[in-house]
């Protein structure tokens, strides 16, 4: 049974999106078969795979309130085993929308019941709120991944969401665990940024992930290309900081993270295999 593996953070500009997409890319070029799901109304992490948002009727949408079965909704992207739930402006209404529904909070969970066994792990893009959204994507997640930025105030905001994911591991589900914090937009010459390091490995010790994603051109004009880092410039710093992260995450769920065909996870060079 695949790993669901929310990314959240309610503050913008920390790199959220940009690991979702190149997390999911990278853990793909392992050959996982992986689910990317876009939360965000943005539609940024359906845009930085190729995925143009999705068409009323088929989006991540219509699978939360129940019009449609969430496998009739996924894409594929140019990675074969990588494959999409693209987002629509319409989730922009969807909290009012299931507010008064019942198990308001699972909805996404039960979605997923259809397809979790299809992937090794499902990547899921949080809104930069910690709406009802948020809610359903850590309430159907077993971890969360927390992206922060390596620069002034980082940790402004954190404490907001750590107690989210407390309420979330309280009243709706307990299985629920900090898969880890990733330092971000990292700029070894700054003084500051080294500061920031230091101080969140000091207050998070072993959940910081030793995987640090630096700055870097790459990585940013990536999605211009709708494209994940890996496939515009495989051998950039930022390729090799998100294929570092995936081997990361691939070692710490040695025991669950097995692929949905029961094969062994892989430990070889990366690749990329483009889908018909």
């Amino acid at each position: 049974m695949g790993k669901i593996i929310s990314i959240a953070n309610q503050k913008g500009g920390v790199g959220k999106t940009t690991t979702a997409i190149n997390l999911a890319a990278s853990l793909a070029a392992l050959e996982y078969p992986i689910l990317l799901v876009d939360m965000d109304p943005q539609s940024n992490a359906s845009s930085g795979t190729g995925v143009h948002d999705g068409t009323r009727g088929h989006s991540i949408y219509e699978a939360l309130i129940g019009n449609a079965e969430i496998r009739s909704i996924v894409q594929k992207t140019e990675i074969a085993s990588l494959h999409v739930a693209p987002s629509h402006i319409n989730l922009v209404g969807a909290e009012i929308e299931i507010a008064d529904l019942p198990r308001r909070e699972y909805r996404l969970k039960e979605a997923f019941d259809a397809i979790r066994r299809d992937y090794a792990f499902v990547v899921i893009d949080c809104p930069p709120s910690l709406g009802l959204l948020t809610v359903n994507a850590l309430t159907a997640s077993d971890s969360v991944v927390i992206p922060l930025q390596t620069e002034y105030f980082a940790l402004e905001g954190l404490g907001q969401l750590l107690n989210t994911v407390k309420i979330v591991q309280q009243r709706l589900n307990r299985a629920l665990e900090i898969e880890g914090v990733l330092l971000t937009m990292f700029d070894a010459r700054l003084r500051l940024a080294n500061q920031v390091v230091n101080e969140v490995r000091q207050y998070f010790g072993d959940k910081v992930f030793k995987t640090i994603v630096r700055r870097n051109v790459r990585l940013s004009e990536a999605p211009g290309f709708g494209k994940p880092v890996l496939l515009y410039d495989a051998v950039s710093t930022g390729a090799r900081n998100y294929i570092a992260l995936a081997r990361e995450i691939v070692e710490n769920n040695a025991g669950a993270a097995t692929q949905a065909n029961g094969d062994a996870p892989r430990t070889h060079t990366p690749s990329v295999e483009y889908a018909p």
